[in-house]
């Protein structure tokens, strides 16, 4: 069964049968695995970058940080292209570029040039989330979205994990620049035999722009007059990316604080940060479960559970890094243990955001509507949280970094809360035609009845 010209199709339907779909989320996850791979072999390396080239923690934090703003510049045109022709052969290209510029990293010798190869990974990475979550949206159906696409957002932390543990473990044994190297080969080979993966037909966006989506600037004007109908996709994707501020710097630099605070060694720093890492991924496919469960008879509850999540892990990882410095004693244990339960709590934004998205953006620019997604959380988010936690570091010191960057999910709770008055409306736009505004008022009143 392929998506019809309207975009449409039963919700509980596969889009080529379960095998189809399995196999196709399976090649999506294991390129998510290393994507994220390649993207945090760099934490593990701060110290041996920050004893060798003597770098500031502001300028560690922006060899994280560049990844995220050239991924948020090209995701959008990325995404729009792969929504238009193929997203298939989008994600090769994109893995192998990606793959590439990693291995570079290998032979740079100078901040520069890591910072430009580091810069050229983003280029590649761009659009692979979101391309990869229309794919498996639109393969499975609806009521399997958020659970599927939070194991999706999980394969990330996984794939964080092992960039954290495996960096440090090289890096200890043959140098830092080697660990480059190990991570990116097996993310091309991955990448190349993605081929076999079956795409769905471009979805046709409406007979009023049949015409002009042979041409780009129709295209754009049929994306924007898709993505501009839902606020909630407005509130959700920025709510979402204030919320990777929060885990975004504890990730980048947790081995950090482990290995100057506690006097950890590099190597074995990494290791327990991953441990950290690791319950945030099964968080994220906890909470997916859990907030499809909130909005089975309340559609709303799949967006509020998100903001409930996002105070839980302010309140956790702030008393995890700020009760020390109020005098509390925490032991190592203790610490690292409220660390793992706060980054349980902070990824349940992850899926349910992803699944969000797709339901309320028009299925002809899903991929579309998951990179302006992407495009939210890779620039307010992620290149941020360690750019901001860094430059906190170097002016109070980084544990005082730390317990402040938690604060950030209160806003994203505020933002969610403010999204979810829309959602409902928002998702019977999305099975309605693309129309002009005008008509929008009926539309309006439709979903109402």
């Amino acid at each position: 069964m392929n998506i019809p010209a309207d975009g449409s199709r039963p919700n509980d339907g596969y889009l080529f049968g379960p095998r189809q779909a399995w196999f196709a989320y399976a090649m999506t996850i294991g390129l998510m695995l290393f994507d994220y791979i390649d993207r945090q072999v760099i934490v593990s390396l701060f110290p041996y970058m920050k004893a060798e080239w003597g770098l500031s923690d502001k300028q560690l934090g922006s060899l994280v940080s560049v990844l995220s703003v050239t991924l948020a510049a090209c995701v959008l045109p990325v995404s729009l292209v792969a929504d238009r022709m193929s997203r298939v052969k989008s994600i090769v290209t994109m893995a192998t570029v990606w793959s590439i510029a990693s291995i570079s990293c290998l032979f740079t010798r100078n901040y520069s040039a890591l910072m430009v190869a580091r810069a050229v990974v983003g280029v590649g990475e761009a659009g692979y989330g979101p391309v990869g979550a229309a794919l498996i949206a639109t393969h499975f159906p609806d009521r399997m979205r958020s659970a599927l696409l939070g194991g999706f957002m999980a394969a990330a932390s996984v794939g964080s994990v092992l960039g954290v543990a495996i960096a440090g473990i090289i890096a200890a044994r043959w140098g830092w620049h080697a660990a480059f190297g190990v991570v990116g080969i097996p993310g091309l080979v991955l990448g190349l035999l993605y081929i076999k993966v079956r795409d769905y037909h471009t979805v046709d966006v409406g007979t009023q722009t049949q015409g002009a989506t042979r041409q780009a600037v129709g295209v754009a004007r049929s994306a924007f007059g898709a993505l501009k109908r839902s606020p909630t996709l407005l509130w959700v994707g920025i709510g979402s990316a204030v919320q990777l501020i929060v885990l975004s710097s504890m990730w980048a630099w947790l081995p950090s604080f482990l290995n100057r605070v506690h006097g950890i060694a590099p190597d074995q720093a990494g290791v327990r940060a991953a441990l950290v890492v690791l319950c945030g991924a099964l968080g994220s496919v906890v909470w997916g479960v859990v907030c499809d469960m909130a909005g089975k008879r309340y559609p709303r509850g799949r967006v509020l559970s998100m903001g409930v999540l996002c105070l839980i892990s302010t309140a956790v990882l702030g008393a995890a890094f700020g009760l020390p410095l109020l005098g509390v004693q925490l032991s190592n244990d203790v610490q690292l243990g409220l660390f793992a339960l706060g980054g349980f709590f902070a990824t349940g934004t992850a899926g349910p955001s992803a699944a969000i998205v797709v339901n309320v953006i028009h299925p002809g620019f899903r991929a579309t509507g998951a990179a302006i997604l992407g495009l939210s959380q890779n620039l307010f988010g992620l290149a941020m949280g360690p750019l901001i936690a860094g430059a906190l570091s170097d002016a109070f010191g980084l544990q005082m970094a730390l317990a402040v960057t938690p604060a950030f999910g209160i806003g994203a709770a505020w933002m969610l809360a403010i999204g979810s008055r829309t959602y409902e409306r928002d998702v019977a736009r999305a099975a309605s035609p693309l129309v002009d505004d005008a008509c929008l008022p009926d539309l309006e009143l439709a979903a109402r009845r």
